[in-house]
């Protein structure tokens, strides 16, 4: 009788947590075995053992790669399609998504563009317009593009008259795109096709008879995706003319990684060409003078120590938001005839607040400052006096402001974590915003509170976090949270909305935002921080936060994820194999995962200025391996639930990154929890992306914390 009653207990038990939890999972998965090979890297004499590194190989070229990503998806997605609320999750996540989605209007000579997503299109369509309230005409749909919504587009640039428009096609999510041009009158292509271009703009001559870009050489076909990016030049591209024959303006062959971003002044006069070499945002700045056929270069800002924008300019006056001797910016104008340093005049001084992004419009600088990362927005006159300051809804997240000098109005969208984005006209004569739009969702923001905490590192910095969560929520150790951060590049992370984040809130769960070190949520001084022999700071940050979200009760480590993307990849990765104690799920996406080999690779060499490159000296590359991910998994160590997630033509972070943490993790992980890499195909490292494919991914992430959480579901 005891058996009995024991064996019905068993079942009730089981029922009750089938019914919370989605079922009991007690399988071990079988991982698909991963060839090891002896191959030895030698860094300033020592011996570094890659056994996986054949898995950088280009997916398109090597059978044996194709073959471990197809046995490894096989496993991911009968794992992630079995989870008992998966399609609860994306059903509910699609609902979410299926509201109209409408961007921030801009105008190019007198007519009106805007985007607009109807809800569930794979993405946004590009209208014009004569007036705000004027019929709508169709300029640009990607949604006709391809069948599987991989072909997107990219980037846009208008003629001053608002007649042309480049516009660039970004393929299976590659940074490798192809730019065409339209009359936005007829919506008929010209017959011009400017083929592999990669991280460029396009800028407009004044009479609209041509176009400036920068160009690397046509890639390897067979190494496209992996091949290093050298050797750009500024190229002139005369409308109506076949490619081959556009001349190249600006070239130095003695420096083989600079690289340049073209820019036409809005008079049409000069042309702006801003050199770098990395992500240091440590810019060289020379212009010419397109009204005389025989000018040459001038170099007003020759070398590299310092951040200069340009931003725009009032004939021989060049005004630029710099660093120079001002760590959160400040905006000098620089008379051309007049170019020394000493002679820079400064219009607006630094101040205690980053200064994040600035226009000219109704001839008033148009300042957007980060005040402990939220948006503030101030207005000035162009001699440096104040006008006033932009009211904003709340505690959030401005953009926009974009326009011309002699424009009186411009606009800007406002949001935050739990606020969808409202989009506002502003008057800049009366000084009056305008609602235009506000997003209709199936979700009460009114039920939801986002609060900003300050938490100690373990240095004693001061580091802030945002973290949302349903109101009422008791803080008893026992929600799950979902922690995520970036830290890099100078990069903020500010208040924004994402509807698939609801479908985590509605389920109890918090969402927290941490804004560590090596981000510019506080200047330049925060980046330097947070970069090279101080990136530790931003990993110690993380973990800071995880450990005061335990320590107030919010959360505790058996309910706590994290998750970020790149560069917070590399974040990711750093701190689950640092502490992985301290985390019980975790999602690193197209994570820079492997610190000795990184700058090998496409924009890899980009990054050394953030991290330092490993054939530097000993002491960098012991830096780097000190907490390069891949290198610091160990055997017999209890890793939290991890989905890795990349994809095939991502050629940014390229995924032999993922693939062979994902590898080595299954190698040495202990402990049943799963271990996955999910390989989306057809994708890169994230732009781009069609709306179908956003969606099954992220129904993935959420089904695989629900279920790795323990998470109630649906909410009780």
């Amino acid at each position: 009788m005891a058996k009995i009653t024991t064996k019905r207990t068993l079942i009730v038990l089981c029922l009750i947590i089938t019914f919370l939890y989605g079922g009991c999972k007690t399988t071990t998965l079988r991982y698909p075995k991963t060839r090891r090979i002896n191959q030895i890297n030698t860094y300033h004499g020592i011996n570094v053992n890659d056994p996986y590194q054949w898995l950088e190989e280009d997916v398109r070229h090597s059978e044996s790669v194709k073959e471990w990503i197809d046995a490894q998806n096989k496993i991911t997605f009968e794992y992630l399609h079995a989870l008992p609320h998966r399609e609860s999750i994306k059903n509910r996540m699609t609902k979410l998504w299926d509201y109209e989605k409408i961007g921030i209007p801009w105008k190019a000579g007198n007519r009106y563009f805007i985007s607009k997503n109807s809800g569930l299109q794979n993405h946004s369509v590009v209208y014009t317009m004569d007036s705000l309230d004027g019929p709508q005409q169709i300029l640009l749909n990607p949604n006709n593009w391809s069948d599987d919504g991989t072909t997107a587009l990219s980037q846009m640039s208008f003629n001053q008259n608002g007649d042309y428009v480049a516009y660039a096609i970004q393929e299976s999510g590659s940074d490798w795109k192809t730019w065409k041009i339209r009359n936005v009158e007829t919506g008929d292509d010209l017959s011009d096709s400017l083929i592999h271009l990669k991280f460029t703009n396009i800028a407009w001559n004044n009479d609209s008879t041509g176009v400036y870009y920068a160009k690397y050489p046509d890639p390897d076909p067979e190494k496209k995706f992996l091949s290093l990016n050298k050797d750009m030049k500024v190229m002139y591209h005369h409308i109506g003319t076949p490619q081959s024959e556009d001349r190249v303006v600006y070239y130095q062959p003695d420096h083989p990684e600079w690289g340049y971003d073209p820019v036409v002044t809005d008079d049409g006069r000069y042309l702006i060409i801003t050199t770098h070499i990395g992500t240091d945002e440590k810019y060289r700045i020379g212009y010419l003078d397109l009204y005389n056929p025989n000018a040459a270069l001038v170099d007003l800002i020759p070398n590299f120590e310092n951040n200069y924008t340009f931003i725009d300019n009032k004939e021989s006056v060049f005004y630029f938001l710099t660093d120079n001797n001002a760590p959160n910016r400040r905006i000098v104008a620089i008379d051309i005839h007049n170019p020394d340093p000493e002679n820079h005049r400064e219009i607006i001084p630094e101040a205690s607040s980053p200064l994040r992004a600035i226009d000219i419009i109704n001839n008033q600088f148009v300042c957007n400052y980060l005040k402990d990362v939220a948006s503030s927005i101030t207005l000035y006159t162009l001699d440096g006096t104040y006008v006033r300051d932009i009211s904003l809804p709340g505690l959030g997240s401005a953009f926009g402001f974009d326009g011309k000098c002699k424009d009186t109005e411009t606009f800007y969208s406002f949001q935050s974590f739990a606020v969808p984005p409202s989009i506002y006209r502003y008057d800049m004569v009366t000084g009056q915003s305008t609602l235009l739009d506000r997003p209709k969702i199936d979700f009460d923001s009114d039920h939801y509170v986002t609060e900003q905490v300050f938490y100690e590192s373990q240095d004693g910095t001061r580091i802030p976090m945002f973290i949302t969560y349903k109101k009422r929520m008791s803080r008893n150790g026992t929600n799950a949270a979902l922690l995520s951060g970036y830290g890099g590049f100078g990069i903020p992370v500010c208040p924004y909305f994402w509807s698939s984040r609801i479908v985590w809130l509605e389920n109890g769960g918090i969402y927290a935002v941490a804004n560590l070190r090596g981000g510019g949520e506080y200047g330049e001084t925060w980046h330097e921080a947070g970069k090279k022999f101080n990136k530790q700071n931003v990993f110690d940050d993380f973990m800071a936060a995880a450990e005061y979200l335990i320590d107030q009760k919010y959360t505790s480590a058996e309910k706590l994820a994290i998750q970020g993307g790149s560069n917070g990849g590399l974040l990711v990765g750093a701190c689950m194999t640092q502490r992985p104690d301290l985390f019980a799920a975790a999602v690193p996406q197209v994570g820079v995962m492997d610190m000795l080999r990184y700058d090998q690779f496409t924009a890899g060499r980009f990054w050394v200025d953030e991290f330092g490159s490993a054939q530097e000296n000993k002491d960098t590359f012991e830096y780097l391996k000190g907490y390069s991910p891949y290198h610091n998994l160990k055997k017999g160590i209890h890793y939290p639930a991890t989905l890795v997630i990349t994809a095939d033509t991502d050629d940014r972070v390229v995924p032999g990154h993922s693939f062979k943490f994902a590898a080595k993790l299954q190698q040495v992980h202990q402990g049943n929890r799963p271990v996955l890499i999910r390989i989306e195909t057809r994708a890169g490292h994230g732009s781009g992306k069609p709306t179908c494919m956003l969606i099954e991914e992220l129904a993935d992430i959420y089904a695989f914390l629900v279920e790795n959480l323990q998470m109630p579901y649906p909410p009780q």
